[in-house]
Parts: C-alpha cells; sequence; structure tokens
C-alpha cells in the first residue's frame, strides 16, 4: 500500500466539488443561497449555454470586505456559524463553507464586492489550476457579484456527464424557481443566452405571492388550490395544496420548504400521501407549495452534502402534524370550493372572487352547508325520508337510512313524490325549480334533470353542473361510515388458530415497544421466539383479509416512520366496497326533490368532489364556455 499523505489544496477541493458541484444548477443554488443570506432584496442570475460558459449571480446584499474576498475563497471558512452552538441551531441557507472554494477549483471564478462602508468595490480572481486568489480595485454598487467560467474546464471527465444546454439550463431555471419561491420578499431575474426568462419582483401582500406563485407552478395550481395555515406544538405549516382534481402524472409540482430552505423528505412524503390517500385516483400524485416553520434547534440541515434533506429531533410530532392539517384542509373543501376554482379558470382570477360573492348573497356561506343545520327543501315538496328535509338535521340521518332508500329506489319503490321520472331518453321532468337567481342559491345550484339515468343535470348562476349520482353517493355513505366507525371501538376478533410468523429479530422486538399501539389497531401480536411471532387476534373488520401481509406490513411501516396506518387503510377499503355497493345504480330514475336532496348531501360531505376511488363526481361548464360553443358575442 503507498504511504499516506496530505491532499494538495486544489485536489481536497476538487474532491469537495465532486459532492457540491454536480452540475450549473449546482453552482447556482450556492450562489443564490449565499445572496439570500447577505440579505439581498434582489438576485439577477444570467447564465450561457446552460451555465456551462458563464454563470453571473449578482445582489445587492451586504456585500464582502475587501480583506475577507480571499478567506471567502478558502474551504471551511464562512460568517455563518463561529461555535457548535451556530451549527446546532443553523438559521442560515449556507453554513459549511465549501461552496466558493469547491467551485473555484473546477471554474475560472471572479467575485467583485462592496459594502456600505467601502467607497470602492474589489475583485478577486482564482483559477482552478492555481488556486492563487489575485485582488483588484473595481466598480461595482452595494452589494456582491460572483462570475463562474468554463465549468469543469480541468476536469474534462466531469464535463463529459453534463446534458445537453436545454437540459441543463432546464435544471438551472428549477433552482432558480425553488429559491423564488422560497423568499417572497427578494426579486428574481434569470437570463439565458441574453433573454429574459422570468422576472419578479418581491411580493409582499398575499395577492402578489399568489401572482408568483402562478407564474413559477402554473395559473391553473393556483386557481385550484386551498391555502393553509395552521400552527400548534412550535409548529406552523402554511403554503397552499391543489384540490384532489388538479393531481399529477408526476411528482413534479411538490416544494417543501422547511424554515425558508427547499428539502425532500421520506417523512414529508409520507405524510403527504397519507393526507390525499383517500381522494387520489390510482396513481396520481398531488401538487403543493408548503412551508414548515419550526425551531431551528429541533431540525437538523446538515445531514447532507447538499443540505437537500434534514432529520427532525421529534419525526412523529411532525409527520402527525403535517398530516392532520392537510387531511382536515382536504376534508373541509366543499362544491362551493371547486366552484370557485373552476370560475377562476373561465373568468380569470380577479372574477372568482365576485363569483364568490354571488353564491349565496345575503345568505349563509358554503361552510353552512356542513350538516349542522336544517338542510332546505330546494326541491319542492315530498323531499323523500332519509335525505334530509326542513325539519329534520342532515347529520341525523345514517348511512344505512341512505342506503336502505337508495334501494328501495333500485328495486322500483317509490316514496310519494309529486314528480314522477320519466323513461325512455332517461330524462326526470318536474315542477319548476326555484329561480336561479335565488337569494339562497346554494353551491350545486338546483337539479333540473337526469340524463341516461347516469348523471344529475343541476343549474347555477355560473352555468351548468353535471353530477354523477352513483360517485357522488358513494362519497355520501363512505363518509357517514367512517364517521360511525371513528365513534366506535375497532373490535377484534381472536384467530382460531393463532398464525406464526418469522421475522427478524429487530421486527420481533418491534412487537414488544409497540405492543399497547398494535392493541389499539386491533391487532394481538406475542413473541413466541427470538424471531418468531404469533397473531392471536386481528380486526373483526378484516377477518377475510391476508394476515400475514397485514402484519409484515404494518411491522414495515413501524420501522420506517414509527407508525402506522395499514390497518385504518385496508379498512377503509373495505368501507370502500361496501359503500360501492350500497350506493345507487346507474339508470335508476330519480325525482326532482332525491336528485336536490343528494346535492346538498354533497355540499355537507367531506371531501364529496371525488368517490372512494378518486374519480370526479361532478364537474361544471360555465355560461362563458357555453357561450363559446355556440358562438354567441361573436
Amino acid at each position: 500500500m503507498p504511504p499516506i499523505r496530505l491532499l494538495s489544496p486544489r485536489l481536497a477541493n476538487q474532491i469537495a466539488a465532486g459532492e457540491v458541484v454536480e452540475r450549473p444548477a449546482s453552482v447556482v443554488k450556492e450562489l443564490v443561497e449565499n445572496a439570500l443570506d447577505a440579505g439581498a432584496t434582489r438576485v439577477d442570475v444570467e447564465v450561457e449555454q446552460g451555465g456551462v460558459k458563464l454563470i453571473r449571480v449578482r445582489d445587492d446584499g451586504g456585500g464582502i470586505e475587501e480583506s475577507d474576498l480571499p478567506l471567502a475563497l478558502s474551504r471551511h471558512a464562512t460568517s455563518k456559524i463561529a461555535s457548535l452552538d451556530d451549527l446546532e441551531a443553523v438559521a442560515s441557507l449556507g453554513f459549511r463553507g465549501e461552496a466558493l472554494a469547491s467551485i473555484s477549483s473546477v471554474s475560472r471564478l471572479a467575485l467583485t464586492s462592496r459594502t456600505a462602508e467601502q467607497e470602492a468595490a474589489s475583485r478577486v480572481e482564482v483559477e482552478g489550476r492555481e488556486m492563487d486568489a489575485r485582488i483588484s480595485p473595481a466598480a461595482h454598487p452595494v452589494g456582491t457579484t460572483v462570475e463562474v467560467r468554463d465549468l469543469f474546464f480541468n476536469t474534462p471527465a466531469r464535463r463529459k456527464f453534463l446534458r445537453t444546454e436545454k437540459t441543463e439550463f432546464n435544471h438551472v431555471e428549477e433552482c432558480v424557481r425553488r429559491q423564488a419561491l422560497s423568499r417572497f420578499d427578494a426579486g428574481f431575474t434569470l437570463r439565458h443566452n441574453q433573454r429574459v426568462v422570468q422576472s419578479l419582483r418581491p411580493a409582499g401582500s398575499v395577492l402578489d405571492r399568489e401572482r408568483r406563485i402562478g407564474a413559477l407552478c402554473g395559473q391553473q395550481f393556483i386557481d385550484n388550490a386551498v391555502v393553509i395555515d395552521a400552527e400548534a406544538t412550535g409548529l406552523r405549516l402554511w403554503g397552499w395544496v391543489a384540490l384532489p382534481t388538479f393531481s399529477r402524472s408526476q411528482a413534479d409540482l411538490q416544494y417543501f420548504f422547511v424554515n425558508g430552505r427547499v428539502i425532500r423528505d421520506r417523512l414529508v412524503a409520507h405524510a403527504v400521501r397519507q393526507a390525499y390517500r383517500d381522494v387520489l385516483y390510482n396513481n396520481r400524485h398531488p401538487a403543493f407549495v408548503l412551508y414548515l416553520e419550526v425551531d431551528p434547534a429541533t431540525v437538523d440541515v446538515n445531514v447532507h452534502p447538499t443540505k437537500h434533506e434534514v432529520r427532525f429531533r421529534d419525526g412523529r410530532l411532525v409527520h402527525d402534524f403535517i398530516f392532520r392539517t392537510l387531511h382536515k384542509a382536504l376534508a373541509d373543501v366543499r362544491p362551493d370550493d371547486h366552484f370557485r376554482g373552476a370560475v377562476a379558470q373561465s373568468f380569470g382570477r380577479e372574477a372568482s372572487a365576485q363569483a364568490e360573492g354571488t353564491l349565496a348573497p345575503g345568505a349563509p356561506s358554503g361552510a353552512s352547508w356542513n350538516g349542522q343545520a336544517a338542510v332546505p327543501n330546494y326541491g319542492g315538496t315530498g323531499t323523500p325520508s332519509g335525505f334530509g328535509g326542513p325539519s329534520q338535521p342532515q347529520q341525523e340521518w345514517r348511512a344505512s337510512d341512505q342506503m336502505a332508500f337508495y334501494q328501495s329506489l333500485n328495486s322500483g319503490g317509490g316514496t310519494g313524490a309529486s314528480e314522477s321520472a320519466a323513461s325512455g331518453a332517461g330524462f326526470a321532468t318536474a315542477m319548476p325549480t326555484p329561480p336561479a337567481d335565488s337569494d339562497e342559491e346554494p353551491p350545486l345550484g338546483y337539479a333540473i334533470a337526469q340524463l341516461h339515468g347516469i348523471y344529475i343535470l343541476a343549474q347555477s348562476r355560473a352555468g351548468m353542473i353535471v353530477v354523477d349520482m352513483h360517485a357522488a353517493h358513494e362519497r355520501i355513505t363512505y363518509e357517514r361510515m367512517k364517521r360511525a366507525l371513528a365513534e366506535q371501538d375497532l373490535k377484534s376478533q381472536p384467530l382460531l388458530v393463532p398464525l406464526s410468523l418469522a421475522v427478524s429479530q429487530k421486527e420481533a422486538a418491534l412487537t414488544e415497544s409497540h405492543g399497547e399501539e398494535l392493541q389499539k389497531l386491533g391487532l394481538q401480536i406475542e413473541r413466541i421466539g427470538p424471531e418468531t411471532l404469533a397473531v392471536r387476534q386481528v380486526p373483526a373488520l378484516l377477518r377475510g383479509a391476508d394476515t400475514e401481509q397485514l402484519v409484515r406490513d404494518v411491522l414495515a411501516d413501524l420501522i420506517e416512520h414509527g407508525q402506522s396506518d395499514r390497518v385504518e387503510a385496508v379498512t377503509h377499503e373495505l368501507l370502500g366496497t361496501m359503500a360501492c355497493h350500497g350506493s345507487v345504480r346507474a339508470n335508476r330514475q330519480l325525482t326532482i326533490p332525491e336528485m336536490n336532496s343528494l346535492l346538498r348531501d354533497m355540499e355537507a360531505t367531506e371531501r364529496s368532489g371525488q368517490c372512494n376511488h378518486g374519480r370526479p363526481t361532478w364537474t361544471l361548464v360555465t355560461l362563458s364556455e357555453l357561450d363559446k360553443l355556440f358562438l354567441r358575442g361573436r
């Protein structure tokens, strides 16, 4: 073996650059973070040839003293931490003191800076081959400009792994997008080959922030987003999460920031997926821009060279807080929230606020349609039993009542309603409904017909609303069954013959340390050997499920996340199947009062925009869209 020797400063920096500088976007990230840490309110980024030829980042921050310029390019030199206490509660984006040294070792770097106390600026230059800093006077306003030219010019093997100019610039653009989303108080400009790609002014007001979100993430996202702002136990979560109907085929619109730092974290991703579990279709992905604020001392940001990953001191607390906040926000979405998003897309963002005011002028807002008050009989006379009526609060009717009523419909039974269902074309005609300009118009309007025994057609001021009656009733029944189950303890059923499982010692020990938690899930598991478990009881509802796979999944969740929702997920899947089979079927005629009562139930039900399988339950065709179809106004 060769003798041990110290690495040269240049080689040590190039090795560090392998961790920090992966591509031009890595350089942009480090330089923009330095600018923001310096108090910049304006950051201009200019690149050429995807960043390979030139990266220039200019800011109006505090600047660097002339005497500190050579030190700024040295390894492990920083102004952001001075002691272990500072490291244990990092509040800045950069703190390792390696970025400029690593970047300068694989490029030709020039740094020009001036502080407010200095009369003139100074410039320091260094090239990867020499590492000797050369200082000279320069003209520059207060702030700093860093120029990085010919990236990887002295490490051709690294340069060969770079992609096309377009691909590299896309990574740079994504980097600037993340930084612009993290700091609304700063303005950003991005130029590529002398062409302006992004120009963002500081966003102080809520409207300006939403405009920035729309510019960076697409206006459709902000038009279909729910605003989040919740605080608990020293944590604050705020931002925007998209409605389930605005899901994505890829996880390409997911931004999560911890104390202003963009991160990718499995714990956070699991909490978000769990919150969306009941409302996303198949393998769709949610979209969100979320900000978590925590005490810096409770989060370790020093677990990865690029600082993209963090470790929370109490990961379970953070996970539960994120899940509960998002779960509640999505559950509270009502049809009028979807209505505002659809109107915003059709008429523009400004019109949506006006449309919101016309939903029910002089009457309770959409939040009042939550089943806590008596539901008006919008369908005229003869409201069927089981849907609620003028004298019956809606929340008193159980899922079994709904199912029994719909089963009577499916079997041809009547309810004594004054209207009769038309046959053949599949329409149900009825007595006139209340006018659409009524001061008490509910979010989903009034039913006017049934199409082919499948869809309910409703009319509102905004236009025409089409409801999938089976999908809608499936969600209503499912939510009521979940609520009824939550009000009772999860009953367990002993297995006639205990199930023996061979597991690892870690999994076996886990059953002993989490025995009480497993018992709450309806599982009684006993360790009968170093690597052997005996499953003696399972939830009664899941007696026909694959017990072995369920237990192994629960243990895997406990190892990775410290908790498990597998039993709840499987239970809800069973309830969803029951709700699906118990809901009104297609080709069954409903009267106008029955259809209106179903609409009112939707307005009062959590997550009513999607069925249990994630399919949409209703859609709105606005008047402007109808006008376009018939060329009206031209």
